[in-house]
Parts: structure tokens; sequence; C-alpha cells
């Protein structure tokens, strides 16, 4: 039995190890984010690479699981080795429209039981907490992704319509498909995009989350032990696929 004062010992030689605090300050709101992020998507055109390959061993570092493939009809086979490694077999994803492409077939042919989310939002209560009950059942959850950033090796997911963010959340497993249009340098220009996203008008079929996932799931509460899975997926695979999802 773990007395107060070694309680407490523990906890100051854990936190003795945290390094200093680093100098910030705020970054300046951009003028017009919306043509500054099609600049820096432009120019990631062309190194992009570079940026994928950081991205990589950023992901890497922060315990997630890379992945990369040719194309989206090899996706289904990813899953499905992710899927039976762990003996799962229930794979919530998002909706074709909101992934890019209907991957219900190729998941099926690898024995797999697909749970497509619906294509709008679920008003009813009674609706909603079904799909909530079966996505929690779900051994993956199968999402796209709207921003990598290498810099951290972040996934960056924005709910909405056939998207729920509980798609990421719920299930043991996530598994997030992306390609060369998603990915970004830096946090810097993360907040380029956050600010693009929020000029004018919200589009109807945005929803009011942004996720910002570094690697599985993590917390050590008060007594600093690690432990994966607690309040969301233990594993996260990225996979990344090299020709365009969208065409």
């Amino acid at each position: 039995m773990t007395t107060k004062a070694a309680f407490f010992a523990r906890i100051r030689e854990e936190m003795a190890r945290t390094p200093g605090l680093f100098a910030a300050t705020t970054a300046p709101r951009p003028p017009a984010p919306g043509r500054l992020a099609e600049t820096i998507r432009r120019e990631l055109s062309e190194r992009w690479p570079e940026t994928l390959e950081r991205f990589r061993g950023e992901f890497e570092r922060v315990g997630g699981d890379f992945h990369r493939v040719a194309s989206m009809a090899d996706v289904p086979r990813v899953v499905g080795d992710i899927a039976r490694a762990r003996d799962g077999h229930r794979v919530a994803t998002w909706h074709p429209t909101a992934l890019g492409i209907d991957l219900t077939d190729g998941l099926r042919a690898e024995r797999l039981e697909p749970l497509p989310m619906p294509s709008g939002a679920v008003t009813d209560a009674g609706a909603h907490a079904t799909l909530r009950a079966q996505i929690a059942a779900a051994d993956v959850g199968l999402t796209g992704v709207d921003l990598a950033v290498a810099e951290t090796g972040s996934l960056v997911l924005v709910s909405g319509a056939g998207r729920p963010r509980s798609t990421a959340l719920l299930p043991p497993y996530h598994v997030a498909v992306f390609d060369r249009e998603a990915l970004i340098e830096s946090l810097e220009q993360l907040g380029v995009f956050f600010e693009a996203w929020h000029e004018g008008p919200a589009p109807a079929e945005r929803g009011a989350a942004i996720h910002v996932i570094t690697g599985p799931s993590r917390t050590a509460d008060i007594e600093l032990t690690l432990t994966r899975g607690v309040h969301g997926p233990k594993e996260v695979h990225a996979i990344f696929v090299d020709t365009p999802i969208r065409g």
C-alpha cells in the first residue's frame, strides 16, 4: 500500500523531469486566410513527399501506426489485416460522401461487417442513442482526414453530416485514410486553415467539433502511470493513399 509521503514523493520526482516552459507569442490573424490557405496548398504540391516523410516520423513517434497504399481499392485489405489481428470484424465508417468513396463492398470482401454512417444529421434522440451504441460496439472506426500536420504527427477531423465525431472516438481502433491534399507542415499553417474554415458562413453540413488527434488516447491521472485507451482509441492507424482520393 502506497503511503501519502511516497505518493507525493513520486509526483515530485516525475515533475522534476518536466522541462521548463518555452517562450510563446500569439500569432497575428491573417487578413485573408482563405487565399493564404490556397497559397499553402500550392506550395505543398511541390514538396508533399518531404512533408509526408516528416509526418510519418512524428506520427510513429507519438505511437501511431503508419501504412501506405497505392489507391483506395487497397484500403479494405489493410483495414481487414488490422481488424483480424485484433479479433475484430465490426467497422463503423464515415458515409461514402464524407469518406470520398464507398468501401462497403471491399470491407465485406474482407469478411468485415461495415456500419456506414447516415448521410445526414440524426436528430431523433432514440435513433441517435441507437447509432451511438452501434458505434461504441464497433471494433474499428474508419474515417477520413481533413488535415495531417507533419510537425506534430497530428490528424485533424471536422465533424459533420456523415462523419460524426464518435466514429473516431468510441471504437478501440481508429483507422484514418488521407492523401496528399490533407498534408500541411506546421501548427502555424493549421491556424491559417482554422481561420479559413471560419471565414464567412459555415456550410450547413459542418458539425460543431474539430478534433486534433495526436496518437492513441493516453492518460496518467494523478499517479502518472501511463495507460492507453481509457478516454478514446488505444491504437490510431493512418493510411496514406498515393492516388488522390477524390480523383
